[in-house]
Parts: structure tokens; C-alpha cells; sequence
């Protein structure tokens, strides 16, 4: 088979193996009646079953013309405020949020073939929240920032390359420097749903929506 026979390919691939994932069972009867504990127990056990990169998420958001986008994201944290995540308000996610103040999250598990989507309105935390937030990081992370131009037009690699070890520079010197334009979001869900993945199909989807005076529970066909 020809390696670029994508057709060919899709047709030998399968999820949910089980020499790399274990589909625990899952009992929404059980479930927290807020989504914020069972997300905190379930993000536990994708570390502790290995899963590569459990913090990383796909963000969705919708730009100024309607069109929507997506793309890998850091979480960098979750509590009664909301689940947060860091950008320029400069780069392109930056402007979509502040034309469509509203997102969506999905974590992917594979190793225990879970999924957790989370929809709501977003708000830019306070300045100084942000870059307390981004100082708490590495030196590459604040290297990363101070490079800055998130998402505009390249003209070469080797302007990247300058821009950077220039940055690096600049983080190392000054490790409380400030980059201005990076921003802390919170994204206060409406809704939290929890996907737990079954070998006969039968997957359990539980979701949780916000009520404005609490949280109601509800199971959604697979």
C-alpha cells in the first residue's frame, strides 16, 4: 500500500485499541452535581493513565465575518471562574474573541476514550492578573511573548529566527518583563459535557448546563 494512498490509510486505522486504552465505566447517576469536580477527577486520571499532553485543548472561535476557526491551546487553569487560557489580543484568536466574546473547548483523551466540551462566554481577565500569570511560566514562555506579531504575515524564517533570540535575550535579562499585549481568558461555561467512550457504542454522554442559579444535568444520545 502507497503511503500517500490516504484513502487506503483511513481505511486501517482504528480508535480505542486496547493495548493503549482502557474504557473505564462511567455511572453519570455518580456524577458531582457540578461539572468542575468531575472534570478535576477526570483530568487526574488521563495523568496518571499517561495520556500525553492532557492540558492541551482545541479552542473554537468565530471572527468578525461569522467564520469559524480552531486550534491547539494550553490550559492554564479551571475553577468557579471559568477554564482560562493565555493570547495576544493581537493575534488572530485575540480578534475573534473580541469581535464574538464567545468560545468553545475540547480536551481529547484517547487513552481512556474521553472527551470534555465546554461552551460559553469568555472575559479577558485584569492586566495585571494576565502577566502575573504569563511571569509564573517559564523563560520560554515569557521569550515566546515578547516575540510578539502572533498570527501576522512572515516574511522569512531567519526574521523569526532574529526576533527570537532576541526575545530569549530580553527574557533571560528581565524575567518580570511585561508583554502587553498578552492576555489572560476565562471562558465561563453555559454548558459541560462529559463523553466516556463504550467498546459496544453505547457511549454515556452526560451534560451539564448552567442555569444562572446552579447547575441542571441532562444525558444526550451518542
Amino acid at each position: 500500500m502507497a503511503q500517500n494512498d490516504l484513502h487506503a490509510l483511513l481505511l486501517t486505522q482504528r480508535v480505542w485499541s486496547p493495548e493503549v486504552t482502557r474504557l473505564p465505566p462511567f455511572d453519570p447517576e455518580t456524577a458531582p452535581p457540578t461539572p468542575l469536580p468531575l472534570f478535576t477527577s477526570w483530568f487526574a486520571e488521563a495523568v496518571d493513565a499517561g495520556q500525553p499532553e492532557p492540558h492541551t485543548m482545541t479552542l473554537a472561535t468565530v471572527d468578525a465575518e461569522g467564520r469559524p476557526d480552531a486550534r491547539i491551546v494550553m490550559l492554564h487553569g479551571a475553577d468557579p471562574d471559568g477554564w482560562s487560557f493565555a493570547t495576544h489580543t493581537t493575534s488572530r484568536k485575540g480578534r475573534a474573541l473580541d469581535a464574538h466574546p464567545y468560545a468553545a473547548l475540547t480536551f481529547y483523551w484517547p487513552v481512556l476514550g474521553r472527551q470534555v466540551r465546554v461552551r460559553g462566554p469568555v472575559a479577558a481577565a485584569p492586566e495585571e492578573e494576565s502577566q502575573a500569570d504569563l511571569h509564573a511560566r517559564s523563560t520560554g514562555a515569557l521569550a515566546a511573548a515578547l516575540t510578539g506579531h502572533q498570527s501576522e504575515e512572515l516574511a522569512s524564517a531567519d526574521e523569526l529566527r532574529r526576533a527570537s533570540a532576541a526575545a530569549w535575550d530580553r527574557a533571560r535579562e528581565n524575567p518580570a518583563l511585561p508583554a502587553p499585549t498578552w492576555t489572560l481568558y476565562r471562558l465561563r461555561p453555559d454548558t459541560v459535557e462529559f463523553f466516556q467512550g463504550a467498546a459496544d457504542r453505547a457511549h454515556v454522554r452526560l451534560e451539564y448546563r448552567s442555569t444562572g442559579f446552579g447547575w441542571s444535568r441532562g444525558l444526550l444520545w451518542p
